[in-house]
C-alpha cells in the first residue's frame, strides 16, 4: 500500500514539476494568449492591425518595409528568414503578389500557416508582360479590401480561439467603415463625366473594375521597365484617338515617361496613391485617409467635383 500510494504521489509531483517548468513561450500558446503574426506588406499589416485591435500578447511584423512598396521582387535576407522562421500565421496578398513564397518560407519554417488574403476574389487577368496570370493588386480597391480583412479574421480566430469575439467584433466596425468608404466611391462615379484614363501600371484595375472606369492603356506594364519608344507613340495614338481625361501616376514610380506621354496627348496628369508604402508606424485609419484622397482627385481628374 505504501508503495502505490508513495509512486502515484511521485507520478503526481513529477507532472506539475513538469507543467510549472514549461517555457514561457508554450504555456502562452497552450492558454491561447500569444500569437506570433507576420504580414507580407504595409496594406495587409494595416488590414490586420484593425483585426487584432484589443488582443493582447499579438507579437505583429512587418516582412517588406513601409517604404519598399509591392514584394513583386523582394529578395529575402537573413534577417527576413528568422522573421519567418519566428512566425505561426503569415499573412500574404496571395495571387502571385509575393513572389518568394514557396520553398524558401517552407524551407525557413515548415510549420508557419500562409494566409492568402485573395481567397475568394474574382481575379482580374493581367496583360502585358505577364498575358492570362491573375492581376494581384486587390489591396488598391476598398471592395476587395473588405474580402481581405475578412479572410484575415477567420485565420486568426481558428489559429486563435480565445480571441474569435474580439477578431469578429473588429472586422464587422472595420469592414462597415470599408463599406462606407467603398460606397463613396460607387455613389462619386456615377457624376464621372469622362471615364477614360491612363494608369501608370496595372495597380488599380480592380478599382477600375469596381467604379466602371474604362483603363485605356498604361504606361508601363513592366513596374521596372520604362516603355520602348513604340510603345509610347502607340499609347499616345490611342489615347488622342479615345479621348482620355487623364493619366494617372503613382508615388511609388515616379516616370518622366509619364510626364511626356500626358504632355503629347495633351492631357493632364495626376497622382493616385495604391497604398502600398507609407509611414513605418501608420494609424489605423491610414488606408482610408489615403483612399479618400484618391477619390478627391479622380472627382477633379474626370469630373463630378
Amino acid at each position: 500500500m505504501f508503495t502505490k500510494r508513495f509512486l502515484f504521489g511521485f507520478i503526481a509531483v513529477a507532472l506539475m514539476i513538469l507543467w510549472t517548468y514549461q517555457p514561457v513561450g508554450a504555456q502562452e500558446k497552450a492558454a491561447g494568449r500569444h500569437l506570433r503574426v507576420l504580414c507580407s506588406f504595409l496594406p495587409i499589416c494595416l488590414f490586420t492591425q484593425n483585426v487584432i485591435q484589443g488582443r493582447p500578447n499579438i507579437e505583429l511584423e512587418m516582412l517588406v518595409p513601409a517604404d519598399r512598396g509591392d514584394p513583386h521582387d523582394f529578395v529575402l535576407s537573413p534577417r527576413d528568414v528568422q522573421r519567418i522562421a519566428r512566425a505561426e500565421l503569415f499573412i500574404v496578398n496571395g495571387l502571385g503578389l509575393e513572389e518568394f513564397l514557396g520553398v524558401p518560407v517552407k524551407k525557413a519554417n515548415p510549420r508557419v500557416v500562409v494566409v492568402d488574403t485573395s481567397t475568394g476574389v474574382t481575379p482580374i487577368k493581367s496583360g502585358g508582360e505577364h498575358p492570362g496570370e491573375p492581376n494581384p493588386h486587390l489591396f488598391a480597391s476598398p471592395r476587395e479590401a473588405i474580402v481581405q480583412v475578412r479572410n484575415i479574421e477567420k485565420a486568426l480566430s481558428l489559429a486563435d480561439p480565445g480571441g474569435a469575439a474580439v477578431y469578429k467584433r473588429n472586422t464587422t466596425n472595420y469592414a462597415a467603415r470599408l463599406e462606407r468608404l467603398r460606397d463613396e466611391f460607387l455613389v462619386a462615379s456615377r457624376l464621372f463625366r469622362n471615364r477614360k484614363i491612363v494608369t501608370m501600371h496595372r495597380v488599380f484595375d480592380y478599382l477600375t473594375r469596381d467604379i466602371g472606369l474604362e483603363l485605356v492603356g498604361v504606361v508601363r506594364e513592366n513596374p521596372e521597365q520604362e516603355p520602348s519608344a513604340g510603345e509610347v507613340l502607340k499609347l499616345v495614338k490611342r489615347m488622342k484617338s479615345t479621348g482620355v481625361a487623364a493619366v494617372f501616376t503613382e508615388p511609388q514610380y515616379p516616370s518622366p515617361m509619364a510626364q511626356t506621354v500626358a504632355r503629347e496627348a495633351h492631357v493632364p496628369i495626376y497622382v493616385l496613391d495604391p497604398v502600398s508604402t507609407g509611414p513605418q508606424k501608420p494609424p489605423l485609419d491610414y488606408y482610408e485617409t489615403v483612399m479618400r484622397q484618391n477619390l478627391k482627385t479622380l472627382k477633379q481628374a474626370l469630373g463630378g467635383d
